[in-house]
């Protein structure tokens, strides 16, 4: 697959839109910021969230064969020496002698520092995950780690799960939340953070069906991404070799996408196997067998792990949403977001801040902020509310105007077309509804026309 040269984004433009547009902020900004912690401002935390909640509503609710969970950032000791964290969770760090500045042993070559010439040391093992202590005693004893991912959270809870669900295999078990791991090297705004979310699968199979459910999963994950908006052309799949394989893994699939520095991984999908199950059972001495009561039989499950990085999944969404065009000699910067991730569904835009076409707008605004994110916005004129709008992803704009007051109607505006038409106030909330739902540009057999009822200038 060859790169797309004709893409109009590059990582600057995102990350000035991002703060421009209150997507993304770098954490405690006011004090010089924090390296590789961000965060997500009014705009981002409803794309994170509208991302989140498309993964769980696919994914969980949406399948008779998965359930969720939610555990503990802080887990025993014992977790991270039985997963085999505390020993192989480890980075080469290599140091310049010169300018001290530190790097990944993947990342140089040779004895010089790329960046200043000076010598480079020997390479020593560095433990990624964030340390620190439990109680008002800071000694070996009350040391505990930060979870660099949440996939022991379900390990351990495998047999809660079975007892309280009565779940049969194959069945999953799905969680969202936060992870931290310790960087030597970071970079490419929120791609690579120290502080991040997770959005995985634990999937617990009969041992023997792995290689079915590896790609089963693999197919569907790889279109999810395409299903949010994504374009396949800027997907692609690297099944890893045997020599690139975790020592756990019996196979493992990334899924990448071709983020303006280039191709990156977006979601790793992993048949791991019997081995965290395994470890857990012979660490803590419990029995974390299944039992199959119709084969007349036990057995540690397998499992198939598919792990995406929310962050990583809003930063390709956002570069594959972005556009640029020229509309009427001036340049109109879009994203394309889907319906289902965009933060704002929908904004109420009136002519006048006069009375009493204010009341109106704020009486169709109220009516529609009870069933979607929704802006108001009366501030300058209405072209430049429009590119406003466009450029943070709202897919519609219902402009309320004068002859509202006499006809009780408004003007639907589509973001991607331009084209708009005029409805009745009284099918405003049924027509947004399926409108971002996906129905076609249309009032009722009439296609929706593309001549200017409220000129955006």
């Amino acid at each position: 697959m060859s790169e797309d040269t004709t893409r109009k984004v590059t990582m600057e433009k995102i990350v000035s839109l991002c703060r421009r547009r209150g997507f993304v902020f770098q954490s405690s900004e006011i004090y010089g910021g924090l390296a590789s912690c961000w965060d997500f401002g009014p705009l981002g935390v409803e794309l994170k969230r509208n991302v989140k909640d498309a993964w769980w509503k696919d994914m969980v609710q949406s399948r008779d064969d998965m359930v969720g969970i939610e555990t503990s950032i802080l887990m025993h000791t014992q977790v991270w020496t039985a997963s085999g964290h505390l020993k192989n969770f480890t980075d080469p760090l290599i140091e310049c002698k010169g300018c001290q500045k530190r790097f990944k042993g993947d990342e140089v070559e040779g004895k010089i520092c790329p960046s200043c010439g000076g010598e480079l040391s020997e390479p020593r093992q560095f433990n990624t995950m964030f340390k620190t202590h439990m109680g008002p005693i800071e000694d070996s004893q009350s040391e505990v780690y930060l979870r660099p991912e949440t996939a022991q959270g379900m390990f351990v809870n495998f047999p809660n799960v079975v007892t309280t669900t009565r779940k049969k295999l194959p069945f999953g078990i799905a969680q969202v939340g936060r992870s931290f791991r310790n960087e030597i090297t970071t970079g490419n705004f929120i791609f690579r953070d120290r502080e991040f979310e997770q959005m995985e699968i634990e999937y617990f199979i009969k041992p023997g069906t792995q290689e079915k459910w590896f790609e089963f999963w693999v197919n569907e994950r790889f279109e999810w991404y395409q299903k949010l908006g994504i374009k396949k052309d800027h997907l692609k799949l690297h099944h890893k070799k045997k020599e690139e394989l975790a020592h756990y893994a019996l196979a493992c699939a990334d899924i990448e996408f071709l983020f303006p520095m280039g191709w990156g991984e977006l979601e790793g999908i992993a048949s791991r196997g019997d081995y965290d199950m395994t470890q857990h059972a012979n660490a803590s001495g419990k029995n974390l067998k299944y039992i199959d009561e119709e084969a007349k039989e036990q057995y540690l499950p397998y499992v198939v792990e598919p792990s995406a990085g929310v962050d990583r999944a809003v930063l390709a969404l956002m570069c594959d949403a972005y556009d640029e065009e020229v509309v009427e000699g001036e340049e109109r910067v879009i994203l394309r977001f889907h319906p289902r991730i965009a933060p704002v569904k929908a904004a109420v835009l009136p002519l006048s801040k006069k009375e009493p076409l204010a009341s109106k707008a704020r009486e169709i605004f109220n009516s529609l902020r009870s069933d979607w994110v929704v802006q108001y916005d009366d501030t300058q004129s209405i072209g430049r509310r429009y590119r406003r709008q466009d450029e943070t992803g709202t897919p519609f704009c219902v402009t309320v105007d004068f002859q509202t007051l006499e006809d009780n109607q408004v003007t639907v505006r589509e973001r991607d077309s331009m084209t708009q038409i005029r409805i009745p106030i009284a099918a405003l909330k049924g027509t947004l509804a399926a409108k971002l739902a996906g129905e076609a540009m249309t009032e009722g057999n009439v296609a929706w026309k593309s001549g200017v009822v409220a000129k955006e200038n």
